[in-house]
């Protein structure tokens, strides 16, 4: 039978439940939480600061550095080991990439931005959730940057593209691809496209349309958690 009713009543293009905060986190530099249905991020921005080991500073530019870390009992299925593993490594360096594009640091050469990202709570689209709180703790700390970067997940169960997998849509006895897209708030620049499963082109393509089409909610939800921020310094 073809998943045409969603497990949690949503339709197909229809994200979770979102919310976001910034100045979180009152000792960093700039902070943020990201929710989206019961997943949770929270993620703290420390620098521009000198780098260690100093064997990887650059002189012409500084660079981020992202920490990712699920707590123990954060996950919807077994029980998470303490400590970084080869997964939280990956998607470290996923979100490195994610958003670089974004960062300008050519005036803060030798130095580092270092962002820690923690979840509480997951149940899917948790390195999706972890950019997007990430991009906001950036904005919240004041590095310099061209655009928000934005990230959801997208997929396929059973044949259908879906908007914002959970994890019981990921456990679907059936097909199921995820997709997690980040992409740049105004232009729609993609900063990360990765896949697990198996997609047919077309279903790819529509996905990213799909993606595309749901970004600017996310970017919304940024938009009004900082503005919220800021409107509360100025008063």
């Amino acid at each position: 039978m073809a998943y045409t009713k969603r497990l949690d009543g949503r339709k197909v293009n229809e994200l979770r439940e979102m919310s976001a905060k910034v100045g979180v986190v009152p000792n960093a530099d700039g902070s943020a939480e990201f929710r989206t249905g019961k997943t949770w991020a929270i993620a703290a921005v420390y620098g521009p600061r000198e780098v260690l080991p100093r064997f990887m500073a650059n002189p012409k530019k500084g660079f981020v550095r992202c920490q990712y870390t699920m707590m123990p009992f954060s996950g919807t299925g077994e029980r998470i080991r303490p400590g970084r593993s080869r997964r939280a490594q990956e998607i470290g360096m996923v979100m490195d990439k994610a958003l670089e594009p974004v960062v300008d640091l050519t005036a803060f050469p030798n130095s580092v931005v270092d962002i820690f990202v923690e979840l509480p709570q997951t149940d899917a689209g948790t390195r999706c959730a972890a950019i997007t709180a990430a991009s906001m703790a950036l904005a919240d700390a004041g590095i310099p940057m061209r655009d928000m970067v934005c990230s959801v997940s997208v997929g396929t169960v059973d044949g259908t593209v879906v908007a914002d997998l959970t994890y019981d849509e990921e456990a679907y006895d059936a097909p199921v691809s995820d997709i997690p897209v980040a992409m740049t708030a105004r232009t729609k620049e993609i900063t990360l496209l990765q896949m697990d499963g198996h997609v047919k082109k077309e279903e790819l393509n529509k996905a990213l349309e799909l993606a595309k089409e749901v970004m600017g909610k996310v970017y919304e939800v940024q938009k009004k958690a900082l503005k919220a921020k800021f409107m509360e310094v100025s008063q």
